[in-house]
């Protein structure tokens, strides 16, 4: 007579989760930009403040140059009496 023969194998049903982790590379780019708009508004703030002052010399520097004419006119002016 022929033996009959039974092969069982057995395959684990075993199901492997794998945590994805991102290394913390998103944080740290997040952060590099966070940065890079901190110092852009602060270069821009401070360049506002600067044209304000620069302004002000300016208008400081035309009235003193206005108040010098004005005392030689007045001198000529007294001179020619």
């Amino acid at each position: 007579m022929t033996d009959e023969r039974v092969t069982e194998t057995s395959t684990p049903n075993t199901t492997i989760i794998e945590r994805r982790s991102g290394g913390g590379s998103g944080m740290l780019i997040g952060l590099a930009v966070l940065l890079a708009v901190i110092v852009a508004a602060f270069f821009l703030f401070n360049q506002s403040k600067n044209e304000g002052m620069e302004s002000r010399a300016i208008t400081s520097a035309a009235q003193s140059v206005g108040d010098t004419a004005e005392k030689a006119g007045a001198a000529i002016d007294g001179a020619a009496k």
